[in-house]
């Protein structure tokens, strides 16, 4: 099934995207269960959901018992308020000025860290009469967003004095969690009680959150009010350290198909600048699949893709749209599903295992998927 709910047959498709939409609202459930009582959930759907498709990702989620979302930019809180999701949308960073009075008008919640976009969005919410909830921001370690932890007290008398505006949460990012043995995280975490215990009264009733899916796992102390998940929401643990510790599914497969098959003859070269050579004559298949779909070229000659439930090694320069597959003396017939992320058969190629290829991770293989790939979804 396609995005707007027209179904879609695989065999129309040369390269797709498969999401699996029940295997986020199982995810969610059991990241959710795992939180302490009373403790909400923040479902994080930027970058598209990751690459899933936000809309579809975004409502999978909250049946999945997700209570908020969160995004990185006014455009993708529009998209979500677009398919008709009313649910708390948190706006991750400040948003450039000309985007305030929009993110105002979609009812999204900032996350604020400057004076001149509080006074910002305060006007907005003056001029048209509503309210705004508003997360304060602290720096603790991070570096990247964020008030300072001694500027943080002085920043939310600031917010609470602008007529308009309601200091409704307060957090902070953490930046190794998934590192279970760095100290860096504890220290990240006893800076922002720090800041919670300076605040002394004016820190009550407001929202505070600090964990996101590794320290959701990793560090119970950090789960506050609630907790920030984006990676595991989609079925990837944030480091192979913790994998063992909750049961979750990759909601996202990427396959093609069997475009041409030939035999070459052994010395013959495959692909762009020569850089594999056949060891000895053999079958060559041609996938329409190359860096422009999100399969990167840093796979040349070093990932794997699955073919009839067999393994096989990327042969030559991965091309703009198109990856050469050295099968030896296998044979595979065009049409043949091709499968560069998820399972066939007994085999299975992990998000993990490609990011290892390209020395990245994870996240950038699944956000990498391109938008001129499909997006088809089960379980909707």
């Amino acid at each position: 099934m396609s995005p707007d709910g027209t179904p879609v047959s695989f065999a129309d498709l040369p390269l797709w995207a498969e999401v699996d939409l029940g295997r986020i609202r199982a995810n969610v459930g059991r990241l959710k269960d795992r939180l302490r009582p009373g403790a909400r959930l923040l479902a994080v759907v930027k970058a598209d959901g990751y690459g899933h498709g936000a809309p579809l990702a975004a409502v999978a989620a909250l049946e999945g018992g997700a209570d908020w979302l969160g995004v990185a930019r006014v455009h993708e809180g529009a998209a979500l308020r677009r398919a008709g999701i009313g649910a708390p949308v948190l706006l991750l960073a400040e948003p450039h000025a000309e985007a305030v009075p929009h993110a105002v008008e979609l009812g999204l919640v900032p996350t604020l860290y400057t004076a001149a976009t509080a006074r910002r969005f305060a006007g907005v919410a003056r001029a048209t009469g509503k309210e705004v909830a508003v997360h304060v921001k602290v720096d603790t370690g991070m570096h990247r967003y964020g008030l300072a932890p001694a500027e943080v007290a002085g920043f939310l008398e600031l917010v609470r004095s602008e007529e308009g505006l309601r200091a409704e949460g307060i957090w902070s990012h953490f930046a190794v969690a998934e590192d279970v043995l760095n100290p860096y995280t504890r220290q990240q975490f006893e800076c922002f009680t720090s800041v919670l215990a300076g605040l002394g009264p004016a820190a009550g009733g407001l929202m505070r959150h600090l964990a996101n899916s590794a320290g959701l796992l990793t560090f119970p102390e950090a789960h506050f009010d609630m907790v920030r998940t984006g990676i595991a929401v989609y079925g990837i643990h944030p480091s192979p350290q913790l994998a063992g510790l909750v049961d979750l599914e990759p909601a996202m497969s990427f396959k093609s198909r069997v475009g041409l098959v030939k035999v070459l003859a052994a010395g013959e070269s495959v692909s762009y600048g020569q850089r594999y050579t056949m060891p000895a004559e053999g079958v060559v298949a041609t996938v329409p699949c190359g860096y422009a779909d999100g399969l990167r070229r840093g796979l040349t000659n070093a990932g794997d893709v699955l073919i009839r439930g067999r393994r096989y090694r990327i042969a030559g320069t991965v091309t703009m749209d198109h990856l050469m597959v050295d099968l030896g003396t296998d044979k595979v017939e065009p049409g043949d599903e091709v499968v560069m992320l998820g399972s066939q058969g007994a085999e299975e190629i992990t998000a993990q295992q490609v990011a290892d290829a390209l020395g990245t991770i994870p996240y950038e293989v699944v956000c990498g998927i391109g938008a001129r790939v499909p997006r088809v979804y089960r379980g909707k």
